[in-house]
């Protein structure tokens, strides 16, 4: 009998999960993530033209390096799997309470994908990417901090894109 009831028990059990997954909101907005990947590729399409058109050298070598690569397709490759790891970044952050308010117009959502065009900016291509260089011994690796005007555009292309498409998207 104890056959029997297993499978009862854990068709219960998870019922009960999914019941409490909804309640919640995970089970509902479980295509989150997937925006925020679409969103991320295609800011990061934008702000890949602009380095292309701009800053040639970034795609084609320091994008790349980062993973021991050469290149521009592989400077591609590399930034647009990165900006889609942003993108569900930027989506996540969106499901705090204050955030996920701002969020709900377009122009609450687009000044938030601007704000984290910043802080990637800062963080991102300021510190952590002339840091990473430098450890994997990139030969002409950006100053720390890499603070450069044109990154600021590049990375507010990004965040602009990124919060315009999400909002459209989800």
């Amino acid at each position: 009998m104890p056959v029997e009831r297993f499978p009862f028990g854990m068709a219960q059990e998870a019922q009960q999960e999914t019941q409490g997954f909804e309640r919640t909101g995970a089970v509902r907005d479980s295509p989150s993530w997937r925006h925020g990947v679409e969103a991320g590729l295609i800011g990061g399409l934008v702000m890949g033209v602009l380095f292309s058109l701009l800053m040639p050298p970034v795609i084609e070598n320091a994008i790349p390096a980062l993973v021991g690569l050469t290149g521009g397709v592989a400077g591609w490759v590399v930034h647009m799997s990165i900006s889609a790891v942003f993108g569900v970044v930027f989506v996540a952050a969106l499901t705090q309470p204050r955030l996920a308010a701002v969020a709900d117009s377009l122009s609450g959502v687009v000044g938030l994908g601007l704000a984290y065009g910043v802080v990637l900016w800062v963080v991102a291509a300021g510190v952590a990417m002339p840091v990473w260089l430098s450890a994997v011994g990139f030969a002409s690796p950006p100053p720390l901090p890499n603070l450069a005007l044109m990154g600021l555009l590049t990375h507010l292309a990004f965040g602009l894109v990124l919060g315009a498409s999400y909002h459209y998207l989800r």
